[in-house]
């Protein structure tokens, strides 16, 4: 099964959402862990360390330190963006349909959009 790790700033109802769904989905948020507050690289770092894909709805920044850690040469394993936008229930239906047919996305960053309809792992 994989991991997940929720930034401080994931919508909390969608992770009730999908632990009401999957109760034993292994899922933690930011501010559950020592890196309460933590900046975006560091937030990266230990969620490489764990083997936990990030999610998160920061397309701003967690883009650009994804992507440097790719150049780099750094283990990432996996982030997936998830638009504020969208309707909360419909990102729980299409997330977990997604995330139990899923392998694991080292080194990937995802984009899931439009509605959830579509998925798209891949490479920047």
């Amino acid at each position: 099964m994989l991991r997940f790790l929720l930034d401080e700033n994931f919508n909390g109802k969608i992770m009730r959402g999908l632990r009401a769904q999957q109760p034993d989905v292994d899922m933690i948020r930011v501010q559950d862990t020592e890196l309460s507050g933590a900046d975006d690289p560091a937030v990266l770092e230990w969620a490489a360390r764990e083997g936990r894909i990030l999610l998160t709805h920061d397309l701003d920044t967690m883009t650009k330190y994804a992507n440097e850690r790719i150049a780099q040469g750094l283990p990432l394993a996996g982030v997936i963006f998830v638009r504020d936008t969208l309707p909360v229930a419909k990102v729980i239906d299409d997330r977990w349909r997604f995330w139990a047919q899923a392998k694991p996305v080292n080194g990937k960053i995802g984009w899931i959009s439009c509605r959830c309809r579509t998925v798209s792992l891949t490479e920047f």
